[in-house]
């Protein structure tokens, strides 16, 4: 299943430099795949394990349009992995801002893995 999030860049966004605070992309990166990995698996809870990479490819300034690109590459038994591209929409040629693989473990109440139910 593909998820497609839509972010705009606003001054609250920025740091002091006037570009995107890459925490706060970070976040939505974050955000953006919980929200996949609980649609798809919507009886389970999710902690996040892992990012495999965390390298900002260019800045991005206010009024920005990002597409958060999310596709699931992998599951086990307790764990799903999301591959998550970050592309700027509104300017004239398309640019990958980030991407990584974002690896959530199943957890139950007490923050212990839950295996997934065949």
């Amino acid at each position: 299943m593909d998820f497609n999030n839509f972010k705009v860049i606003k001054p609250e966004d920025l740091n002091h430099y006037g570009y995107l605070f890459g925490g706060k992309l970070l976040l939505w990166v974050d955000e953006f795949s919980w929200i996949a990995a609980s649609l798809e698996f919507p009886c389970y809870s999710f902690v996040t394990r892992s990012m495999n990479n965390v390298m900002f490819k260019k800045s991005v300034r206010q009024g920005t349009i990002l597409n958060f690109n999310i596709n699931k590459s992998e599951s086990g038994k307790a764990y799903v992995k999301y591959k998550v591209i970050v592309i700027v929409k509104n300017q004239p040629e398309e640019n990958i801002i980030f991407e990584t693989v974002v690896t959530f473990v199943s957890v139950d109440e007490n923050g212990k893995i839950k295996p997934f139910k065949k």
